[in-house]
């Protein structure tokens, strides 16, 4: 009976790691994908710039110095060390920034956030459980609008300071203190008869409904503003009906 029992579920493993591998080569963790790797394409182009103008100032700092006075072939070699140098440091830290899933910090932009959050949302996806792997691709639809009204918006807006917040503190701390879990434990039942799994899942969950409102919120202003330009424009200018919708 354990035999069966055994092959059943790992059948119904199997099953589901199919399954998210034919969901995630479409809908919305394929759209994240494309996403994070236009951000990579656009991050390697800067890097290649930043080692570019390393080189450069390295090697006209060379050439200045050798019109003053010769380098010699140790001066050549050092030259040819120290760019070396530099380049595989910036090729470095390139690479550690593209692995690590870093989080969004409260400095940055309204827009460069949600460019952040996304991908750190995408990068850490993986190492979720499959319920709330869900949750996160939930998040993720919501992003691009999100971004197009926040680009839009002062960073001091209220509706604006609820969704950094959750980007930058609240949704990474939920993941990074999940991670921090040992797998052994996340299927203990507190007190509430609930897993770190569930926990998880209803954060993503209550997060993933608190920016859909924050989006919707700030588009319905969108809309109010353009009602409201509209009517302005009839009483002044119009010599034709406007038409709005109710």
């Amino acid at each position: 009976m354990t035999e069966v029992t055994d092959k059943v579920e790992r059948a119904i493993a199997r099953f589901e790691r199919v399954t998210q591998q034919i969901d995630s080569r479409d809908g919305p963790s394929r759209a994240a994908a494309q996403r994070e790797r236009r951000r990579l394409n656009a991050g390697a182009g800067k890097l290649a710039k930043r080692i570019a103008i390393a080189a450069g100032v390295i090697w006209l700092a060379t050439i200045a110095i050798g019109l003053v006075r010769p380098i010699g072939m140790f001066g050549f070699l050092a030259a040819l060390l120290v760019t070396a140098a530099v380049v595989g440091f910036t090729l470095m830290r390139g690479r550690r920034e593209s692995v690590t899933p870093a989080a969004p910090t409260a400095d940055l932009p309204n827009g460069a956030m949600v460019e952040r959050f996304d991908s750190y949302l995408y990068r850490a996806r993986r190492a979720l459980p499959a319920p709330a792997q869900n949750e996160v691709d939930a998040i993720a639809q919501i992003l691009p609008s999100l971004k197009q009204t926040l680009e839009r918006v002062d960073a001091v807006d209220p509706s604006a300071q609820d969704a950094r917040r959750l980007m930058s503190i609240h949704l990474p701390g939920l993941i990074e203190r999940y991670e921090r879990v040992p797998p052994s434990y996340r299927q203990e039942r507190d007190g509430e008869d609930k897993t770190v799994d569930q926990r998880l899942v209803e954060g993503l969950s209550a997060s993933r409904s608190a920016l859909a409102d924050v989006s919707e919120r700030l588009a319905r202003a969108d809309v109010a503003a353009l009602e409201t330009q509209g009517r302005f424009i009839q009483s002044r200018y119009g010599t034709q009906e406007i038409e709005t919708d109710h």
